[in-house]
């Protein structure tokens, strides 16, 4: 069974996990590279407008962040 995955869904994902290693920002559209990887449940920081987000991940592997 052939699979209809694409490593450039999961932008910023190391080696296909659902661990990440940038996001955009979703008020100021910033990309923001980190340091530390982050996955579901974390908490990170936009380095240019300083908002901070709370990191959930579904089952297909897609981000969506919650403003803290």
């Amino acid at each position: 069974m052939a699979s209809d995955y694409d490593d450039d869904d999961d932008k910023g994902a190391a080696g296909g996990s659902r661990v990440f290693k940038e996001f955009d920002c979703p008020d100021c559209h910033a990309n923001n590279p980190v340091d530390e990887t982050f996955t579901d449940g974390d908490e990170v920081r936009c380095n240019y407008c300083g908002n901070e987000y709370k990191v959930l991940v579904n089952a297909e592997g897609r981000v969506k962040f919650k403003e803290l």
